[in-house]
């Protein structure tokens, strides 16, 4: 009897140290920890939204500031940064389902967005404002000068845009165009009237297109701001990039990466 008592306990011991001595390393447990083991941060981004993030098409590189800010934060991580391309309509869906650890790209702030995911610290206060040809655009102040019947309003579809051009346009005509980067080429060529964007989206095409004139980017229809887009649940590393963007904020990092396209 006192044999058989023995054994079990002998194979428990033998057990655990076999389980101890041929386990390898813990498993990362936290998105940061697993950036980290990994050595790259993943970054979801369009890729379509200057200044922000731009993909260009001839070399093959993003660009933009936040694409400069997603290299400064894979740097102060020691890792690098490595994009992954995704759309409007995609974007929360890609994050959430694992495809990177970030979006970042003049990403708004929106409610339906915070429900299935975490928001960095905002960077940016924005609100929407309408870009249209300069020689049109007194005509395109107010939301009631915009939404009349002859108005052809052309939007991207799968953001904001769309989102405050479906709440906010019934008798003025929409024109979704699928590429947001030639859709101020619309606009131009007499295609479409007015957009509504972001404020910043507008100042930097009326800079970059002289045909083109922002209205009222410093009294836009709403309020909104930009931010980062980080996994739900994922506390360390939001608080790590909360922490990273409060420095870049005040130490002239984001400054210095904002004057390059905005001058």
């Amino acid at each position: 009897m006192r044999r058989m008592a023995v054994l079990p306990a002998a194979a428990i011991v033998a057990g655990g140290v076999l389980a101890v001595g041929g386990g390898g390393p813990p498993e990362p447990e936290t998105a940061l920890e697993r950036v980290q083991e990994r050595g790259v941060l993943r970054v979801c981004t369009t890729g379509d939204y200057r200044p922000f993030s731009h993909l260009d098409p001839h070399t093959g590189e993003y660009e933009g500031i936040d694409v400069d800010m997603a290299r400064d934060l894979a740097g102060s991580l020691a890792v690098e940064a490595d994009f992954v391309p995704t759309t409007w309509g995609s974007l929360l869906a890609d994050l959430t389902g694992g495809a990177c650890d970030i979006s970042m790209g003049g990403v708004s702030v929106t409610l339906d967005r915070a429900r299935e995911a975490y928001y960095s610290l905002p960077y940016l206060t924005d609100g929407k404002s309408p870009i249209a040809r300069c020689a049109d655009a007194d005509r395109y102040r107010t939301l009631e000068d915009i939404d009349r019947p002859g108005v052809r309003v052309i939007v991207n579809p799968g953001g904001t845009n769309e989102q405050f051009v479906q709440e906010h346009i019934d008798r003025a005509t929409v024109v979704v165009h699928q590429d947001n980067v030639t859709i101020f080429e619309e606009i131009i060529a007499g295609r479409a009237d007015v957009m509504i964007t972001d404020g910043s989206e507008t100042r930097y095409q009326s800079a970059q297109h002289p045909e083109l004139c922002a209205t009222n980017p410093d009294e836009p229809f709403t309020f909104a701001e930009k931010g980062y887009l980080l996994p739900q649940g994922e506390e360390e590393f939001q608080e790590y990039v909360d922490q990273w963007l409060h420095l870049a904020l005040n130490d002239g990092t984001y400054a210095g990466h904002a004057a390059d396209w905005f001058g």
